[in-house]
């Protein structure tokens, strides 16, 4: 979505927000407000998508530290900077594991199943620690209860069930091992979350058996249900823009149309970097072993021809750690971000659908002369609702605007750091092979000039 690094600074602050925890300085109140929805960004164009790596606004750019306020405590994301369980009882209640995924195979499919451990203080748990067993489609039934009790909350995202033709293969140790740590980000970004944590079906995901599990699914809504729900909120999409929306929603629907925009192209560069570093590893290792067998038939020069081979070895390990910390670091990042603005969008239009209700009834009123009454306490229950929403969302947009930035700054660090060494590590190796062979070529030059 894990993947974290090294951020300077003073000391990491507790987990909460399930982004990489890194204290900031603090900033006046309001100040973070302000930075987020504040004046319009000066947006830097993709004009050539080959060329241009500069996605974000220079307004909020990701690493300018003033966006950040200490009050709001982020967590780490990967497995590597989890807080023990015991070390920290005061500042979580709440530690979750997924591992040891597990292949089925049966006449009519085939899955796999991955092991949930929980361990908690809670006092609304019966104990202090379940291990249960969970495929894809339980996860894919957690988030859709979470979106349907919590409209306007932005629930974190799950990979998807899909992937893209030729990259890996399905059930590859690859894809499994990439799937698991997604699943595992998933449920401690809930876990981290201050209301979807308190969630009951949260609560019976991580300590249900599979059986219990399986007969709470059957109480939901039923598919009409759920069919007419997705419905109406198209048809209230279909109608169009909705009256009186507050500035502040729209301007967070224009920043995600841009942030949709510069991360889908982002991950499109980083996937295209990383496949021509594969292509190069690829051709690098066939590289070296050429030199060592032209040395065998080469006595002149074989000691040079075995250097140079040793060097590209040297540098072809150094490109496969590189190309590890793509894979692990970078690219899970963007791509959780890419599906995090549709995730986004989707709560905006929900947050408009339960305004435009609002209006619609606002409406009824003002040409309905009877039911007065009726109405007007239906309008004073959607007015709650609508400020519910718009509260909810609010907060949970600053939340993730702020460990948004945290994991990307994380992120680009964390890559230009392993750029660095690997630059470097190559630098050297090279320089170190040209030393010995000035030695060399200087001690053949000393001794041709002895009488």
């Amino acid at each position: 979505m894990e993947v974290e690094g090294r951020v300077p600074g003073p000391p990491p602050l507790p987990p909460a927000g399930g982004g990489i925890g890194a204290e900031l300085p603090a900033i006046p109140p309001g100040a973070a407000r302000a930075t987020l929805l504040g004046a319009p960004a000066e947006v830097l164009e993709l004009d050539d998508e080959e060329d241009d790596l500069e996605v974000f606004s220079k307004d909020t750019s990701l690493a300018e530290a003033n966006s950040f306020s200490p009050s709001m405590t982020i967590s780490p994301s990967s497995m590597i900077n989890q807080y023990k369980f015991e070390d920290e009882p005061e500042l979580r209640d709440l530690f979750i594991t997924v591992d040891d995924p597990e292949s089925h195979i049966t006449a009519i499919e085939t899955f796999i199943t991955y092991r949930v451990i929980t361990k908690t203080s809670r006092g609304e748990f019966d104990s202090c620690e379940y291990e249960v067993r969970r495929r894809y489609q339980d996860f894919l039934w957690l988030k859709s209860k979470l979106e349907e009790a919590h409209p306007t909350l932005i629930i974190p995202p799950l990979p998807e069930k899909f992937i893209m033709k030729g990259m890996v293969e399905r059930f590859s140790d690859e894809f499994i091992e990439t799937r698991r740590k997604a699943l595992h980000k998933f449920l401690n970004r809930i876990a981290d979350h201050p209301t979807l944590t308190f969630n009951e079906d949260f609560k019976i995901f991580l300590t249900a058996q599979a059986w219990e599990l399986s007969s709470h699914k059957k109480q939901g809504p039923g598919l009409l249900s759920r069919m007419g729900q997705t419905v109406r909120a198209v048809a209230s999409s279909v109608r169009g823009g909705v009256k009186n929306r507050p500035e502040m929603f729209t301007e967070m629907n224009d920043y995600m149309e841009t942030f949709s925009q510069k991360i889908n192209v982002l991950d499109k560069i980083a996937h295209r970097i990383y496949k021509e570093e594969r292509e190069y590893f690829n051709e690098m290792k066939e590289y070296g072993p050429i030199h060592t067998l032209w040395s065998a038939s080469e006595e002149d020069i074989a000691d040079s021809l075995k250097g140079v081979a040793s060097c590209i070895d040297k540098c072809c390990k150094a490109t496969e750690k590189r190309m590890a910390g793509l894979s692990e670091n970078l690219l899970p990042i963007l791509h959780e971000y890419v599906l995090y603005s549709e995730i986004l969008m989707g709560v905006l239009k929900r947050r408009d659908h339960i305004q435009s209700e609002l209006n619609s009834k606002i409406d009824a009123l003002a040409n309905k002369k009877a039911d007065k009454d009726l109405f007007s306490e239906e309008i004073g229950k959607l007015e709650d609702k609508v400020e519910c929403a718009n509260n909810a969302l609010k907060a949970d947009w600053d939340r993730w605007k702020q460990n948004m930035q945290c994991d990307m700054r994380s992120a680009f660090t964390n890559m230009a750091d392993d750029n660095l060494h690997y630059y470097e590590e190559c630098l050297a190796t090279w320089e170190s092979f040209l030393a010995s062979q000035t030695v060399d070529r200087h001690g053949e030059e000393d001794s041709e000039d002895r009488p």
